[in-house]
This record gives C-alpha cells, structure tokens and sequence, in this order.
C-alpha cells in the first residue's frame, strides 16, 4: 500500500472512532487494520494512537500527523474532482456548517435549490452556533458572523450584517417599550449561550462611548433559532443578528427597540458582525464548492 493509502486509512479510523468500524467501511479485518496501523507506527517509530479494548485516542504525535492527512487525503481528492469535474457537469460531496437560525432561513432552501440543478452533489448542512474545526471535521466550507482571528483557515466576506434589539408587538404591549439600555433590567431578555457561558452583555453606543449592559436572562438557549422563536412567542427581547429577524420585521411579528442606542447600527460594527464564508487552509477548492458559494452570493442577494 502506499503511503497516501495508509494516511487515507489513518483518517479513516480516527473519524470512526476505532479500527474495527474503520475496517468495516473499508473493506478490512480487525486484525488486517491493526497490522496496518502498526506498520504506520513502525515506519515513524512513534506511537500515534493510544488503543484500549473499547477505544482509541490520538497521542500528542498522533493528532499532529492526522491534521497532515487530512491535508494530504483533500488534495488528492481535490486534483481527482478537477478531472472529473472536466465534462461540466458538477459532483462530489458539500459538506457545510452554519449557524442555526441563519442556516435555517437561507442555508437550507438555497442548498435544496442548488441540489435540484446537480443532483450529483450529495450534501451535508451542519447547524451549530458553536464554532466547528473544519478541517478535523471534514467540512468544506462555514458561514459565520464576525471576523475570524488569525489562523490557517481562508474567509471570504459574504455579506453586511449588524444587531438589533427586538421583541415581539404583544410583548411590548403588555411590558412596555425600553427607552434606554438601563430600562432593560426591567425586561425580560433572552440570551444565547456559547461553550457553557451565557453571552449576556448587550453592546451599546450611549454617553458618547461604546458600554455593555450586563443583563439578566429570562431565558437562555445555544440555538438561535430558539432565542427567535421565544421572542415570537411575546417571551421577551432578543438581541439579534439582522438577517436573522428581517423576515420577521417585515411582516411585523418583531420589532426593533432601542435602535439609537445598538452598536450594531453604528458603522464600526457592521463588519464585526458581518457574514463570511470560511474554509479550510487549502490549495484547491472543488468546483462544485465553489459553484455553490457563488451560487450562495447571488441566491442570498436575491
């Protein structure tokens, strides 16, 4: 077997979680895929995997060369998909990941759209509000709001984007309208949560400075899609991105309050906001993944 086969094969086990269900979609004994797999540690004279009765884990070596693989296994199979992407029509696997209210409202029907036109393309929509490693995944492209720090991954801006506060009309008209961000301590507010911790100071621009209002959460949920839906449901006042609520506020089911005071109507935060399409740190992109993210820029516009 040659090299690449075997770093095909590494990836292969670490992504199943164990030789035996990585043999099983390859084709291979238990017994075939542990030979295998000690010929790799063998050949580098280092362990990679950690290995009980009942699982494996990645030794510090281990999870070094598995991001090389994965490297490696892309390319291979990006050079093959330019080959056969040559008689035009498109192919191949579109795994993404986006965020759940976001991904909802616009990932979702534009994906069913673009499949519709290339059926050949076999897709995977990830909704998540946490952040996904693309490349220990296998994703081949995010969608996220804000910019990204430094890091190996490629972004491409998508869209504009800012925050607003909304709630529901029946919530206002039983509670009150806010008439500055102090007034929200009275409110109830509903408030994401991010790796455990609630994202609970609101933005603000008032007194000539940028201040953050630490509010208390009436309810609190990971999913955007849920914060929404509660502020539908009169549950109280969301801060929200506005592609998420502009349907929303266009038929009257929110709206917006406190609008001279969010930051995000403020100029210098529509691009921390903003709308980017991320990507792993490759060389090549699939030209079914970019036909879909021109696609995406134009459907999204439209």
């Amino acid at each position: 077997m040659s090299k690449i086969d075997d770093m095909a094969l590494f990836v292969q086990v670490v992504k199943t979680g164990g030789l035996a269900a990585a043999g099983r979609q390859i084709g291979l004994s238990p017994a075939s895929m542990t030979l295998r797999v000690n010929a790799l540690e063998q050949r580098y004279h280092t362990r990679l995997l950690n290995r009980t009765t009942r699982k494996i884990s990645l030794t510090d070596a281990g999870s070094r060369f598995y991001q090389a693989c994965l490297r490696v296994v892309d390319e291979v199979e990006n050079a093959e998909a330019q080959l056969l992407d040559e008689d035009g029509s498109l192919s191949g696997r579109l795994r993404i990941t986006a965020p759940s209210d976001f991904g909802r409202q616009y990932v979702a029907p534009a994906l069913a759209e673009f499949i519709g036109q290339h059926p050949a393309v076999v897709p995977l929509l990830h909704l998540t509000d946490g952040v996904v490693d693309l490349v220990e995944h296998g994703y081949d492209l995010a969608i996220r709001y804000g910019n990204l720090p430094d890091s190996n991954l490629v972004v491409r801006h998508l869209a504009h984007n800012y925050r607003v506060l909304v709630a529901s009309p029946g919530y206002l008209k039983k509670n009150g309208r806010p008439s500055h961000p102090d007034d929200l301590s009275q409110h109830r507010c509903l408030v994401m949560e991010r790796f455990g911790e609630p994202l609970d100071e609101w933005r603000f621009l008032f007194g000539g400075r940028h201040q953050s209002i630490k509010v208390s959460p009436a309810l609190t949920s990971n999913d955007g899609a849920v914060i929404r839906q509660w502020a539908l449901a009169d549950g109280g006042i969301a801060y929200k991105s506005i592609r998420d609520v502009q349907a929303d506020l266009d038929k009257g089911r929110l709206q917006t309050v406190l609008d001279e005071y969010v930051l995000g109507f403020q100029d210098s935060d529509v691009e921390m906001t903003g709308l980017q399409f991320v990507f792993p740190g490759r060389r090549y992109m699939p030209r079914h993944v970019e036909e879909f993210v021109e696609f995406f820029k134009d459907w999204l516009s439209g």
